[in-house]
């Protein structure tokens, strides 16, 4: 059993302050991955364009309630999941109406904490052991909640040459969360994700932010893969859309090494406690 302090739940943030580097797709999939390995996962689509919800074939006409309505304190977050054509994979949906967000809980008290509140009766871990959420590619009150509300942040980086400036910024954006939010964040890891064996300059990507960043950057790396982009599109996960394809089983192996280093935190925490 974890200890006091490790509660059953794990809450990850898939943030990333750069766009197009990969992070929806990384959210849909790892949450896809972890489900395939037995995890119960529950991924928030936190982003108003929607696009981790449309990726797992949830149509705006099935979004009856979102992860908007939950924030508002309008709906309980149980109330609020749509079941995902994967097993062991559920959605809180997003939809456009979560960019009025910040205004409309203008000075609330604990609006920075709306997400953290929500999601309070799910730290038993009863209905999961996962939730990823899927962060828009900017700081604003959707991205301060998530950080708010989690446990680790996982970063997917793109190899290509501006990677690394992104992530100062993000690691900038931890910090200052840390320390008036949410002093536990800490950083999960680093994904590095399309890869191009090919291209000399992945390669030193991959190099500088293993120096940089030691042992947080995953050992798995997700290639660029033309069925994990084509996936979206038919409102499927890569892994369900061509599980043999070199991206999707990439993604396992990272849902593989997710949780052995899962295993291994929960171990030195018992012992911590103990």
């Amino acid at each position: 059993m974890p200890g006091r302090s490790d509660p059953a739940l794990r809450v990850l943030v898939v943030a990333n302050q750069k766009g197009g580097v990969g992070k929806t797709t990384t959210a849909i999939n790892l949450g896809t991955a972890l489900a395939a390995v037995g995890e119960k996962v529950l991924l928030i689509d936190s982003d108003p364009q929607g696009n981790a919800s449309t990726g797992l074939g949830v149509g705006r006409a099935l979004r009856k309630k979102t992860l908007y309505d939950v924030l508002m304190g309008e709906e309980a977050v149980g109330d609020s999941v749509v079941k995902t054509s994967v097993p062991g994979l559920d959605l809180i949906p997003s939809d456009p109406d979560l960019s009025g967000v910040e205004l409309e809980l203008g000075q609330q008290a604990r609006r920075s904490f709306k997400l953290r509140d929500a999601l309070a009766p799910l730290r038993d871990g009863r209905s999961y052991s996962y939730v990823l959420i899927d962060c828009p590619p900017s700081l604003n009150l959707l991205t301060v909640n998530a950080m708010a509300a989690a446990d680790a942040v996982l970063v997917p980086l793109q190899c290509e040459f501006f990677a690394l400036e992104g992530l100062s910024q993000l690691m900038r954006t931890i910090d200052l969360v840390r320390g008036s939010l949410n002093p536990a964040l800490e950083l999960q890891g680093v994904v590095l994700t399309m890869y191009d064996r090919r291209n000399s300059l992945s390669e030193q990507v991959a190099s500088d932010v293993r120096a940089h960043f030691g042992d947080a950057v995953y050992q798995t790396v997700i290639p660029r893969n033309v069925r994990v982009s084509e996936a979206p599109s038919f409102g499927k996960p890569a892994l369900v859309y061509d599980l043999k394809c070199a991206g999707s089983q990439a993604y396992l192996k990272l849902a593989r090494e997710v949780v052995l280093r899962e295993r291994k935190r929960r171990a030195r925490s018992e012992l911590e406690v103990s």
